[in-house]
């Protein structure tokens, strides 16, 4: 008979991959520290989500609980620093010794973390009230992690999409990754399960088809989130920004092109996040090649999603982008032609290739929004204002539902004080709220098979 009780934690010392080998005696203090200034409860839920690559479950609260025993701290020693874990999950490690990859994950977590506390938050030279002053934060978190690559021609392909999608969904997704891959093209998603995996798997294999030995799975992800989608095994370069903010001013900086694929909340919030900054006149001028794509199972979808921005955004927003249905192919000659006039772009604006300097990003997109009942229900969800604005603030909205339906904080918030309210023009929540009905209907709120309790309420005014 066999038993299917949780294996048991364990308990190991680790060494730092990569270039972390010594800490200052403050940096190890805040990583103990449990304070609001300290670091230990950051590390310890970014290892805990690293370690449990593999879950099956998309409720970082639920993953915490689960793991009520695991322990991490940071041992400075004579030759440098240890990592201490115990009942770290099972699933980490084989006859005893971590898996490589995860290894390769926790050390980034680390590095992350530790330069944002001491270099950034804790550095006046990084001014965060200010726009220039976060995206040089960017910047500098980005170089620290040997993410941006001088002598790189312009290649990397930002995927975007639901870590909760359909087995059609995700196989169209390794499709067009494999396509990317045969072109030469490399990968960076939010480093997650679905449509985060899905591209990076499709360009692995297509990399090793064309002896491509240096193929880069770039995963950006934030404390917030990468609980509830753990690294996938194929990222193998890992980054932690901050906050969601920082998280998709980094995937435009660095990203060449956009391809969306189906997806929930969260892929909502991303479009408009990628549309609100397309949209800022600054930018008329500056190519983004913009794909959204997916199998024929998801025409409706797409017209749903093309509907919406329509009605709320305009007619502008919609010629930011291409709808592609179910050709993989096509998909990846978009983008490589999209590519080679960013290329030419770049080389006439003298712009750097490894960093989109030019990309206008206004204060709305880069400061954090903390979503609580407050600030969500003082959301200006209405048409009195720019249209990149009316953008960031939709944006804010789904920024919302995903923290209250995978974060931590978000969930705890939800089950004291009930659901958020979302409120603004009925010409603007009338679609907003049938399109977020069409994702409970498509389970695109959670993962197949568990049940969704709305964290939201739609109301409608007319002011």
């Amino acid at each position: 008979m066999t038993s299917h009780k949780k294996p048991k934690g364990i308990d190991t010392h680790i060494s730092p991959e990569g270039s972390l080998e010594v800490l200052s005696q403050t940096e190890v203090n805040r990583l103990k520290c449990t304070s609001e200034n300290g670091q230990y409860n950051l590390l310890r839920g970014c290892a805990l989500a690293v370690l449990n690559c593999g879950s099956h479950t998309d409720d970082s609260k639920a993953i915490l609980e689960q793991n009520k025993a695991f322990d991490i701290e940071v041992l400075q020693q004579d030759r440098g620093i240890k990592i201490h874990l115990t009942q770290a999950p099972a699933s980490a490690f084989v006859d005893g010794q971590m898996i490589r990859g995860i290894r390769e994950h926790l050390s980034s977590v680390l590095r992350d973390i530790v330069y944002v506390s001491s270099e950034v938050q804790h550095n006046s030279r990084f001014d965060l009230n200010d726009s220039e002053g976060i995206t040089n934060a960017i910047f500098h978190i980005l170089r620290n992690a040997g993410t941006l690559k001088a002598n790189h021609t312009p290649d990397m392909v930002v995927c975007w999409g639901g870590h909760s999608i359909s087995r059609e969904e995700y196989r169209y997704t390794k499709d067009v990754g494999h396509e990317l891959g045969l072109r030469g093209l490399n990968i960076c998603t939010g480093c997650g399960p679905g449509a985060m995996k899905g591209p990076m798997k499709g360009a692995n294999l297509a990399h090793a088809k064309q002896r491509i030995q240096n193929g880069r799975y770039l995963g950006i992800s934030e404390p917030g989130i990468i609980a509830a989608e753990s690294p996938n095994p194929i990222v193998n370069e890992l980054i932690i920004m901050p906050d969601i903010e920082k998280r998709l001013e980094a995937f435009v900086r660095v990203g060449h092109a956009i391809i969306v694929f189906p997806g929930g909340a969260g892929t909502a919030e991303e479009i408009l996040y990628l549309l609100g900054v397309l949209l800022n006149p600054q930018n008329d001028d500056i190519p983004f090649p913009v794909i959204f794509t997916g199998p024929e199972s998801s025409r409706d979808y797409w017209q749903q999603i093309n509907q919406f921005i329509g009605l709320t955004l305009g007619y502008q927003a919609q010629q930011r982008y291409k709808i592609i249905i179910d050709d993989p192919a096509r998909v990846a000659r978009e983008i490589s032609h999209g590519i080679s006039e960013v290329k030419k772009s770049r080389c006439i604006s003298s712009d750097a290739f490894y960093f989109n300097w030019r990309l206008k990003i206004s204060p709305e997109f880069q400061q954090p929004f903390e979503p609580n009942h407050e600030n969500m229900a003082s959301l200006n969800i209405r048409f009195d204002q720019p249209t990149h604005i009316l953008a960031a603030n939709l944006r804010r909205a789904f920024s919302g539902i995903v923290a209250g339906n995978v974060k931590a904080q978000g969930i705890t918030a939800i089950e004291r004080l009930g659901p958020f309210q979302i409120n603004g023009d009925e010409e603007i929540m009338a679609p907003l709220d049938a399109l977020l009905q069409s994702f409970v209907q498509q389970q695109r709120m959670k993962l197949p098979g568990t049940e969704y309790n709305p964290c939201y309420e739609i109301a409608k005014d007319s002011k």
